[in-house]
């Protein structure tokens, strides 16, 4: 009987199962959500699954078997509740197909009015309000220094969200 799986690949192999498992002629669905973080000290926006390391897949256990999609290259195991693999209802899988996510940014990507803490150079240890971005790889900081706010221009990779 066709139903929905869940399966765990290795880490970093995600797209290398995808393949392999489509070629065995196997439904699968990965889940991807585009969010704006900070990555090698500039702001981007990057498409990243929901779900890290994590794919549905939908095949009969009769035709193609749990051993087969097991040893297929960049699977680890299917996530299981107790000896059997855990069945994902239908309606499930078709709200996660057609969720579009809006505005979702990275926890750790800091907006104006947030709280950081300097991690390099001169004012190192001296918390600071994010004001905005200046450029691609810097962002305005307000610092407090003898009870006189100042307007200082940090690179990203030199604060952090507190």
């Amino acid at each position: 009987m066709q139903a929905w799986y869940l399966l765990y690949c290795k880490r970093g192999q995600l797209q290398r199962a995808q393949e392999h498992l489509q070629r065995q002629s196997v439904n699968c669905l990965t889940p991807m959500i585009t969010l704006e973080k900070i990555v090698r000290g500039k702001r981007t926006t990057v498409d990243e699954p929901l779900f890290p390391n994590y794919l549905f897949v939908e095949f009969d256990p009769e035709v193609i078997h749990t051993t087969t999609i097991n040893a297929t290259r960049g699977v680890s195991h299917f996530v299981r509740f107790g000896t059997s693999p855990a069945t994902v209802p239908a309606t499930v899988i078709e709200q996660l197909a057609t969720w579009q996510p809006e505005d979702i940014t990275d926890p750790d990507t800091p907006y104006a009015g947030d709280n950081v803490v300097i991690t390099e150079g001169a004012f190192e240890g001296i918390q600071a309000i994010f004001t905005e971005p200046d450029g691609e790889a810097r962002s305005m900081l307000l610092l407090n220094f003898l009870n006189k706010q100042v307007l200082q221009s940090v690179k990203n990779t030199d604060f952090r969200k507190v």
